[in-house]
């Protein structure tokens, strides 16, 4: 006999939290997330999309009292009425190999949802931006996991379709060794014709300094995306140097890259040292050997991946070659300073984006991981349609 209790109390979350070191303790690829990344998820002073929504979150025992389960639902308040129905979102969903005790965490979100007005509901996903905690791992199962990317447990794939999620869209991660001879000869092309012309240039955030990067990334980024289109929110001056000063610590200032057209800013291409690296060593703890760990690991062993976390042009100059350009810059900084990045890694490409995708094919950079975002519906006469195809 199973139960479901909401999460409530300081032990009831760390049992949340705990859960996982317990599933994925034979898992050789699993990596503790950091505990404080997972609890700010949750944390209403910390996490903005509580001001537009709400969440909640459940464990499953069984009979013995012990946690096999859980499971977290959410509305966001500014994406759930984007379609012509509305979409309620789960996610953090970990569970034993049990069909049963699945679906049990499953009809909880459905429940709560519906009587939230919420007629389907997506996931696994995250309560804040795509590009952490987002999709369920369905191949690439023996590589670890990019940095606030879920790593899952293969038999959840058919937990999910078996009780009728349906494939909305997929990520995928790529990768490629990094150097001049890797890119297409159309990338060098379309980058070293674009550079001739003097209206265009290519700087890195140690050449502009913070306060020109946070005006160029903020200036772009609510060009280049919009909540209509790609249920992405725009993002406020307050938020980007909220981000700034959080990543202050990983910032390699050598990975960050701006495309400007007449000192205008068009385009970026955000990328990071590849923390996980890092944070497989820390046992999911930030305290004074967390850091010492931290430290040792991002100074002295040094990190041989670049992710790239986000790639933005503004649509009036993208296909001019922007991207092309961005991306060569980066690959004659690495080469050019015998960088000790050896790798790049792009964390997030979308099966919706068959530019960003042709892109990568431009990089030979060969996909190493696929996640899936799923879609339930909760009536019958809504016709799914996948986000590739609207």
């Amino acid at each position: 006999m199973y139960s479901i209790t909401e999460v409530k109390t300081k032990e009831q979350e760390e049992a949340f939290i705990l859960l996982p070191v317990k599933l994925y303790k034979d898992t050789l690829y699993w990596i503790r997330p950091l505990d404080s990344d997972i609890r700010h998820v949750f944390d209403k002073d910390k996490n903005p999309c509580f001001k537009n929504g709400e969440c909640v979150r459940w464990l499953l025992q069984d009979d013995k009292g012990e946690v096999i389960g859980r499971v977290a639902a959410f509305i966001n308040g500014k994406t759930c009425r984007l379609d012509h129905y509305t979409v309620g979102q789960m996610g953090f969903f970990e569970c034993i190999n049990d069909e049963k005790a699945a679906f049990m965490l499953f009809d909880q979100c459905r429940k709560w949802l519906e009587e939230k007005g919420m007629e389907a509901m997506e996931g696994p996903v995250n309560f804040g931006e795509r590009i952490e905690w987002w999709g369920l791992l369905a191949d690439g199962f023996d590589r670890y996991p990019n940095y606030a990317m879920p790593y899952t447990h293969a038999y959840y794939v058919k937990f999910f379709e078996d009780y009728g999620f349906r494939d909305y869209f997929r990520q995928f991660t790529y990768r490629n060794r990094l150097s001049i001879d890797s890119l297409a000869p159309v990338v060098v092309w379309k980058a070293d014709r674009l550079l001739k012309n003097p209206d265009y240039a290519v700087y890195t955030y140690r050449e502009i300094g913070k306060q020109k990067a946070i005006d160029s990334l903020l200036e772009v980024y609510n060009k280049a995306w919009n909540l209509e289109v790609h249920g992405v929110d725009g993002i406020t001056r307050t938020q980007v140097e909220a981000i700034y000063k959080s990543l202050q610590p990983v910032i390699d200032k050598d990975l960050i890259y701006f495309g400007y057209y007449k000192n205008i800013p068009i385009g970026f291409f955000l990328m990071f040292p590849e923390m996980n690296q890092v944070i497989r060593h820390m046992n999911g703890k930030m305290n004074l050997t967390g850091i010492l760990k931290f430290l040792y690991y991002r100074h002295i062993k040094k990190v041989d991946v670049a992710l790239g976390q986000l790639f933005g042009v503004i649509p009036e100059f993208q296909g001019k070659g922007v991207e092309a350009a961005l991306i060569k810059c980066f690959c004659e900084t690495v080469v050019k300073r015998n960088s000790h990045y050896k790798f790049l890694e792009m964390n997030w490409v979308g099966d919706f984006n068959p530019q960003m995708m042709h892109l990568m094919d431009y990089l030979s950079a060969t996909a190493v991981k696929t996640h899936i975002t799923y879609r339930k519906l909760f009536r019958e006469d809504i016709t799914f349609v996948r986000s590739a195809d609207k």
